[in-house]
């Protein structure tokens, strides 16, 4: 059952690194994500599940690596700490993909050690019914489940932005961080999937695992950060 979820914005940017001397301008994200990551812990679960996008779905063992060398940095982690006994064998993908390469980099910032770790890329164009059936059973996969959830709002808000200015964006983000605020899993699993693509929405499929992994589970949401620094929607969510 799901105990707690803390969601978090997946850019690469975050990572210090990565950011370079534009690192200062996520500090206060990194800050809430650390604070989000402590009620992940203060759960006490029996199983850390971390969610993100991908272009395809997949499972990922503890310890699995993942590299940022792709945006120019000798930085490697891991997801959670590597396991002292053999891999689960119920992974399918032996590289973490950003998303859950920028996870990594937070439960190594938080060392990260009150539970095994487990976890689950998801196809972004997942259909939203795919992504509530994926949660319910991600959900049930321990007595005591916790979920890190990756995942930016729409990459529309500025003219700047990654796919420049959409109008309907900001409403888009506003709804998302009201959902994610509240423990809204009706409102999360509502989100259109088809405006979420148009808006470069990539949190939109992992947003809906939790949605799905919650149902039921009678949790309250807390909004700890909401900013749109390069254009694109970010928030830190903590459910307990």
């Amino acid at each position: 059952m799901l105990v707690a979820a803390a969601v978090c914005p997946a850019p690469p940017l975050l990572v210090p690194e990565v950011a370079a001397g534009a690192a200062a301008e996520l500090g206060d994200a990194r800050t809430a994500c650390s604070d989000a990551l402590a009620v992940l812990a203060a759960s006490r679960p029996d199983l850390l599940v971390v969610v993100g996008a991908a272009q395809e779905g997949g499972g990922y063992d503890q310890g699995t690596p993942g590299s940022f060398a792709g945006f120019g940095v000798d930085l490697t982690v891991t997801l959670g700490p590597e396991p002292e006994g053999p891999p689960s064998g119920h992974a399918t993908g032996t590289t973490l993909p950003a998303s859950l390469a920028v996870a990594g980099w937070l439960l190594g910032r938080a060392r990260w050690a009150v539970a095994p770790v487990a976890g689950v890329a998801v196809a972004e164009d997942l259909p939203s019914s795919g992504c509530g059936l994926l949660g319910a059973d991600l959900g049930r996969s321990a007595e005591r489940v916790a979920m890190l959830v990756l995942g930016d709002g729409s990459a529309c808000r500025t003219l700047k932005a990654p796919g420049y200015l959409d109008e309907r964006a900001a409403g888009f983000d506003a709804a998302a961080a009201r959902a994610l605020g509240a423990a809204d899993v009706a409102a999360l699993a509502a989100i259109d999937a088809g405006l979420a693509a148009e808006l470069q929405a990539a949190g939109r499929a992992p947003w809906q695992v939790l949605a799905g992994a919650a149902e039921g589970a009678d949790l309250a949401g807390r909004l700890l950060y909401e900013d749109a620094p390069y254009g694109v929607g970010y928030f830190v969510a903590v459910w307990s």
